[in-house]
């Protein structure tokens, strides 16, 4: 089987729910392959405009974390300092230091992080591989705090978001990214309650962007591969 005809096999078997996550990895994969550097199938994948003509590392964020369904915490906790620190820049920014951060917080470990003093804030200064901005890294610290009297009040950090929505993302169908907003009335009412425990840099806006991140609600265009791949494994 030639390589276009077995992308579009894989790709009409994932469309009909047959199909895995190791199928559509392997839908990108091919889509990807060049040849005389022209690349093949482009066609069949088509992904949210946001993430068309961007860097690979961008398109794979789309294309394998975006929208996706997050229950873990520690994750929960990564796109809290990431979602955070991109507070008045761009989220490429930000992809771009991912690891940075990694290593700079400890591995997201929010334990640990709830444990970082005002020498380890210095130390975050001069750190290149992060955003430098001490208002950011202290709220990454006070906020770790919080995350901690959240995991202890409701059993976990993922518990107490998922709560908001009945525990089932929300599925939108927008035609356009035009039609993504960036605020809602929900994403309102949990930067009002994470402020009033005590988180800092969780407005409502960095708030949506935390629950579009972490699958709370499936904001792929209704064009895009992934939105329909989303919808059937959240019903």
């Amino acid at each position: 089987m030639t390589k276009q005809k077995n992308c579009k096999y894989l790709f009409n078997k994932n469309k009909h729910g047959l199909g895995n996550e190791q199928a559509r990895q392997k839908i990108v994969t091919l889509a990807h392959h060049t040849t005389n550097n022209k690349p093949l199938l482009m066609e069949t994948i088509k992904r949210c405009a946001w993430a068309e003509k961007q860097l690979d590392a961008y398109k794979d964020y789309h294309d394998n974390e975006w929208g996706v369904p997050v229950y873990d915490d520690q994750k929960l906790f990564e796109f809290l300092i990431l979602e955070g620190a991109q507070a008045g820049l761009s989220w490429l920014t930000i992809l771009k230091r991912r690891e940075g951060y990694r290593k700079a917080f400890a591995g997201f470990d929010v334990e640990k992080v709830a444990r970082f003093n005002a020498k380890k804030v210095e130390e975050l200064m001069q750190d290149a591989g992060i955003i430098r901005n001490r208002l950011k890294i202290k709220a990454a610290i006070s906020n770790a705090k919080v995350f901690l009297a959240i995991q202890k009040e409701f059993g976990s950090f993922s518990q107490y978001m998922w709560n908001f929505v009945n525990g089932k993302p929300i599925q939108n169908n927008f035609r356009h990214i035009s039609e993504l907003p960036a605020t809602t009335s929900l994403s309102d009412l949990i930067s009002k309650d994470l402020k009033k425990r005590g988180m800092k840099f969780v407005g409502s806006t960095i708030i949506y962007a935390h629950m579009q991140a972490t699958g709370m609600v499936n904001d792929h265009t209704t064009d895009c591969f992934r939105h329909r791949q989303l919808t059937m494994n959240n019903e």
